[in-house]
């Protein structure tokens, strides 16, 4: 049994002014690039840093209306969009490629507005002067019309010899990784949806991630409500069986949507997880927030059995997929995905609290022969401990 896909809304534009609000348009099959002509690995042979000097060779030439001209195509986008902001430290730049009105989505809640991202970029910069983004993955889909849909995979590295507002520099170095996912249409990203293991980022600082949950959830971000963050009631959770569905198998015409929906139901939902022997490979490779990192199929049910029976009655929605690739290179994808839970369980987060916490996540793989041998997994570690800490109560 196939998986009903949710339906989104059109992208349109509520006036005739380019700077109006945008609603993200779906994408279907056509939209999902099926080769790896325009893709990082591409884009970076013969040396990154022949990126930002070397305006011939940028990859092939893609159809950008409404782009600066200075890109060839939208990883060439992405990748120099990132360097010029944060390397080059022209954060005023996110004024030209993010729409007055975006909306960005991390760890600390809804962010409104370019202006915002300025502000949050530079108080970053400052806090970690020498920064590096590191483009690691671009997985794309999309073009010029409907929006160019990227998930961006970055390695991020400083040393933190500012101020920042988890306190005074630590003079340590950091390494982490994130993933950005951005709806991009004339040059400008109007929606984002970013993770930037900030877990993982307060550990390598020494600092303690339960103290500063605490002191974050004391502080009650602004734009953050128990109503809005814990989007689907509790009373639907757990009332109706989930419906066990058939996996597809390798083979021609591999169906990657149905792959990945059929996965998170029997994985997720159904709590099926023998069925990843037939979908992970048996040396699958890992990586996950917090410097979770590991090799083999064990280990990876295990953290998800963690998961699981932490959250009983977690049930898990795909909000977005795309892809690229074929059956004969494999695939790469970008799945988008959220759900709702109570705290019922022990594990990392502390003995159960029975709160009710959101979690969101953005998880690619790499798809060889039918079956998953790459993993890279965020999801919002530190709001999460921050709503366990209380950060979404009524006050």
């Amino acid at each position: 049994m196939a998986i009903k896909k949710k339906k989104s809304p059109n992208t349109k534009k509520t006036t005739k002014n380019k700077k109006s609000a945008v609603v993200a348009r779906p994408l279907s099959k056509q939209h999902m690039p099926e080769d790896y002509s325009i893709s990082l690995a591409e884009y970076v042979k013969g040396g990154p840093e022949r990126l930002i000097t070397d305006a011939d060779k940028r990859g092939p030439k893609q159809r950008m209306r409404g782009f600066e001209s200075t890109y060839q195509n939208i990883i060439d986008y992405i990748v120099r969009v990132t360097h010029r902001i944060w390397e080059e430290k022209n954060i005023g730049y996110i004024y030209d490629t993010y729409q007055q009105n975006s909306q960005v989505y991390d760890d600390y809640g809804l962010q409104l507005g370019a202006k915002k991202i300025v502000t949050d970029t530079t108080h970053t910069i400052n806090a970690f002067p020498n920064i590096q983004l590191i483009a690691d993955e671009v997985i794309w889909a999309g073009n010029d019309e409907v929006g160019f849909h990227t998930s961006h995979r970055c390695i991020i590295r400083g040393k933190n010899t500012g101020y920042s507002k988890y306190g005074p520099p630590t003079n340590r170095e950091i390494d982490v990784w994130c993933i950005a996912n951005c709806v991009t249409l004339d040059n400008e990203i109007f929606l984002e949806h970013v993770l930037y293991n900030n877990s993982s980022m307060l550990s390598q600082l020494g600092l303690d991630l339960h103290e500063v949950a605490a002191k974050l959830a004391a502080d009650r971000p602004a734009g953050r409500s128990k109503k809005s963050a814990v989007r689907q009631s509790s009373s639907r959770r757990g009332v109706i069986k989930p419906d066990l569905v058939t996996i597809p198998k390798p083979g021609k015409g591999f169906d990657v949507d149905d792959f990945v929906r059929s996965l998170y139901q029997n994985v997720w939902n159904r709590r099926m997880l023998g069925a990843l022997a037939t979908t992970h490979a048996s040396n699958l490779v890992f990586h996950g927030p917090t410097d979770r990192a590991f090799k083999g199929l064990e280990l990876y049910q295990a953290f998800l059995l963690s998961l699981l029976a932490m959250f009983p009655d977690l049930v898990l929605s795909i909000d977005e997929i795309y892809w690229m690739g074929n059956d004969k290179e494999g695939y790469l994808t970008s799945v988008r995905w959220s759900g709702n839970a109570t705290h019922a369980g022990n594990g990392r987060y502390g003995p159960p609290t029975n709160r009710q916490v959101y979690i969101w996540g953005i998880t690619q793989h790499k798809i060889v022969n039918g079956r998953i041998s790459d993993e890279w997994m965020m999801f919002n570690e530190m709001d999460l401990m921050m709503q366990l800490a209380g950060a979404l109560d009524e006050a």
